[in-house]
């Protein structure tokens, strides 16, 4: 779209408009939109095509629309976190990532649907209901930036950004056929989103892009990456090149089940198709599952259960919030169930230490780990705290900290999208983006839903 703005074989407000008309042909069955900003994007969208007639280019992302997950504030538009107490908060200036990526010249579409301050693998919230899949209306799109992968999947936004706690970029890329990363932990300025950054397992969660295919992912990465001077967790790591690996030179290790919760059939074969891809793309590829992987889920859930919900509830008065959504009321009464003594959180966080050294000792020998992104294709509506050792394919690398991509490989008996998911060592984003787009290439990767 850019390159095509650029050529000036359309413009950026014809390109806003059909974006615009898109949203208004499938937004109905998606309920994926939840704030519209049709009037900027179109004021913005003229300007971008002055300013190209004036020889002036405004940046990488000149005239493309994008839209933006619930939790990330944009300036002028209800910002609500998915929770009521905020469902009239309106910000006065954007989060840094939306600052960056409206320098570039991108043009802000609108905010998209998540859960209440993202506390779900699907985005259903009391302010505006629940999010459909655009494959099959009666699924959910995942969550919890639900939103954001259901209006890019059906074509009604070029690219979008989410954040990812346990999945929450990945997940719903798997569920919606897309391709996404969550960067390594420090990347990524998180200032501007609500729940804001800071605190014990601050390092878990980032901000990511999502969009239609590998190569927008770097792009939108190489914008939004970078110290702002506010989110002290951010290193100034620079962002390699996907196209200076050599995939001929990559060592891969691929498992289809990590001993947690076994994937369905589908799942498994598509991994192993990806890496037959990467294989004869020249990597060298065995099978070998990380020794200390099978604690993934009984560390993550003891790390976000520790103080008993106490955190989260600090964090649904802040918002001035006091009747919860079915899902919220769930995760609080597992933080309840599991809440345990300081001594004892302190040996789980000795626990966790433990366990990053012992997967970073593994990824000496390899350069990429493929594995499902979920053991299950389908997501169905309300059922996320049903299936969460379903989700700990994502969070092992919440756990790490590492870069992990996620790229569409195959494809359900029903129609539904299975992804894949390429884990790379700390600061190299470049080589999961290069072995995703490698299996990309060879497999097909974003398809268009029949919606």
């Amino acid at each position: 779209m850019a390159r095509a703005i650029r050529a000036k074989q359309i413009s950026s407000r014809e390109l806003i408009e059909a974006h615009l008309a898109r949203i208004a042909q499938v937004n109905p069955k998606l309920n994926a939109v939840v704030q519209l900003a049709a009037e900027r994007a179109l004021a913005e969208a003229r300007r971008a095509d002055d300013a190209l007639a004036g020889g002036r280019d405004c940046g990488p992302l000149h005239g493309v629309p994008f839209t933006l997950k619930d939790a990330i504030e944009a300036d002028g538009l209800i910002s609500t976190g998915g929770t009521l107490g905020r469902k009239d908060f309106v910000p006065t200036e954007d989060a840094v990532v939306v600052r960056r990526l409206r320098d570039a010249g991108a043009i802000l579409l609108g905010k998209t649907n998540c859960p209440e301050l993202g506390w779900a693998w699907e985005s259903d919230n009391l302010i505006y209901g629940r999010t459909n899949n655009p494959y099959d209306l009666s699924l959910s799109p995942g969550g919890s930036s639900g939103g954001e992968s259901a209006i890019i999947a059906a074509g009604g936004s070029a690219f979008g950004l989410g954040s990812d706690a346990g999945g929450s970029v990945r997940f719903p890329a798997h569920c919606a056929g897309l391709a996404s990363i969550k960067p390594t932990s420090g990347r990524v300025p998180r200032t501007g989103h609500f729940p804001g950054p800071g605190g014990p397992i601050d390092s878990l969660w980032q901000i990511g892009p999502l969009a239609r295919s590998v190569e927008d992912l770097e792009l939108v990465l190489s914008v939004i990456s970078g110290s702002d001077w506010r989110d002290a967790a951010v290193v100034p790591v620079p962002l390699g090149e996907s196209r200076a690996v050599d995939i001929k030179k990559l060592r891969v290790a691929f498992f289809t089940d990590n001993g947690i919760a076994p994937p369905e059939a589908k799942v498994a074969e598509t991994v192993r198709r990806a890496a037959q891809a990467l294989a004869e793309a020249g990597a060298d590829v065995e099978e070998a599952r990380p020794p200390e992987i099978e604690q993934t889920f009984e560390i993550f859930r003891a790390l976000f259960c520790a103080d008993g919900g106490a955190g989260l509830e600090a964090l649904l008065k802040l918002a001035g919030t006091t009747r919860f959504h079915p899902l919220m009321e769930s995760a609080l009464e597992i933080q309840r169930r599991n809440a345990c003594s300081t001594a004892e959180y302190c040996a789980w966080v000795v626990r966790w230490d433990a366990f990053r050294s012992a997967m970073l000792g593994f990824m000496e020998r390899h350069d990429v780990l493929l594995s499902p992104v979920s053991s299950r294709v389908e997501m169905t509506h309300g059922s996320t705290y049903d299936r969460l050792p379903s989700f700990s394919y994502t969070m092992t690398y919440n756990l790490t900290g590492w870069p992990a991509a996620v790229v569409r490989a195959g494809t359900s008996s029903q129609g539904m999208p299975i992804g894949v998911q390429l884990a790379a060592r700390p600061w190299e984003e470049h080589v999961a983006l290069a072995a995703a787009h490698t299996v990309e290439r060879a497999l097909g990767g974003y398809r268009k839903p029949s919606l």
